[in-house]
């Protein structure tokens, strides 16, 4: 899977956005925090849910399953607004 490239991102050091541009059903804006920015950035490039999980563990340290349980909701809502192409 891959970010869907109709999307525009920006991160800040607190937080992250993503924007459709005019050729996407969804229309409106998505804030998030670090979390949401590591992982769209993991998906400019084609990866793995499984993958993302792994650089995550890398990058954060947090509870067995928090990680791979905020993965799994964004790439969920990700693909709801059609933000990932797979």
């Amino acid at each position: 899977m891959k970010l869907n490239p109709s999307f525009l991102t920006h991160s800040t050091s607190d937080e992250s956005y993503l924007v459709p541009t005019s050729n996407n059903d969804f229309s409106g804006m998505v804030r998030g925090n670090r979390t949401l920015g590591t992982i769209v950035e993991l998906l400019k490039e084609e990866t793995t849910e499984e993958d993302i999980v792994k650089a995550m563990r890398e990058r954060f340290d947090a509870p067995e399953g928090v990680i791979e349980k905020d993965v799994s909701h964004v790439i969920s809502e990700l693909r709801k607004i059609g933000a990932l192409i797979e």
